[in-house]
């Protein structure tokens, strides 16, 4: 039976609402829930930008759903023995089960603190070693480190979860598919990218999730929507690194407002009330190779995205797979 979940968006939403998405989620009959770390949206006009683990928390008390990360960036903005701590608590707190999800980030949400912006390779070495430290830390032992990257001294967490929490890579290309099939529980990608879980298989994935997430934006006039998606959601279009090296919102107004049209968006949503659109970009993650995938809704809606979700789309999903 193929697993279906909702990406909740805090580049979005206020706390709370998130909060009332995750309840709407699990009665529309959601696997589980995604949920996006940052320090600041994408665009200005997002709007908001909530730390996400206390948010995942009262996420806890709501509902019975595992949550994962989409994604945590463990390298520069918060030091892997803290984040390892969060996801213990976490992991220890949440009925439904936790993941971590990891990722090398974005300048957007790490630049914060006036650090360099590594390159792409050494952020994935940072990456690694991140990992490696924080699996170390949850074995609950004491720990001193010195690495390339990372020092810990005297480091121990006392509260931690029935299993270790199970961490998942986001990866885009080879080199970061590799890493994550050498290192992680399982893959995250943000497309139906069968080259990119090929790699991740070869590389010692074999038998581990993969999950994919896709943006959407259900309405009732396909032209409003696709208004809307331009409007909330163009930073999806950005081509190649972008996304991962301008460092405020403005900055990615500035580019989509000039590069990236609503037909480009259009083209890589599907917006409207058809369920035909909303299913045939759900359907080739499977075929890539995908075990679950994440549908966040763009924009204000939220209720109608539910409804029509559980009307329209989740039962031909599962009635697709079987």
């Amino acid at each position: 039976m193929p697993r279906i979940g909702y990406f909740l968006s805090t580049e979005q939403h206020p706390p709370r609402e998130l909060v009332r998405q995750a309840r709407m989620a699990h009665e529309a009959g959601f696997d589980g829930l995604w949920i996006s770390d940052h320090y600041h949206p994408w665009l200005d006009r997002q709007g908001q930008a909530s730390f996400v683990w206390s948010v995942i928390g009262a996420i806890g008390e709501a509902v019975p759903l595992p949550v994962t990360t989409a994604v945590t960036c463990p390298i520069r903005r918060i030091h892997p023995a803290i984040v390892a701590q969060a996801a213990a608590t976490t992991g220890a707190l949440l009925p439904g089960g936790f993941a971590l999800g990891v990722g090398t980030g974005e300048a957007l949400n790490e630049h914060i603190f006036g650090d360099p912006w590594p390159s792409a390779p050494e952020r994935l070495a940072m990456l690694e070693e991140a990992v490696g430290l924080m699996r170390e830390l949850w074995t609950g032992r004491l720990v001193s480190r010195r690495g390339t990257y990372y020092t810990v001294d005297g480091a121990r967490i006392y509260t931690l979860p029935e299993r270790p929490p199970r961490v998942l890579m986001s990866a885009f290309g080879p080199k970061a598919a590799d890493t994550a099939g050498r290192i992680a529980d399982g893959l995250i990608v943000m497309g139906p990218a069968e080259d990119t879980v090929r790699e991740f298989r070869a590389s010692g994935g074999e038998g581990k999730p993969v999950q994919g997430g896709l943006h959407v934006c259900w309405g009732p006039d396909a032209a409003r929507a696709r208004a809307l998606a331009r409007r909330q959601w163009p930073n999806d279009a950005l081509p190649g690194e972008t996304s991962q090296i301008l460092p405020l919102p403005r900055h990615f107004r500035q580019v989509t407002d000039e590069l990236i049209t609503e037909e480009r968006v259009a083209a890589q949503v599907p917006c409207g009330p058809d369920p035909e659109a909303h299913l045939a970009a759900i359907r080739p993650y499977y075929e890539a190779g995908a075990d679950e995938v994440y549908v966040s809704q763009i924009g204000p809606d939220q209720d109608g995205f539910f409804r029509f979700y559980a009307d329209e789309v989740i039962p031909r999903v599962r009635a697709d797979r079987r």
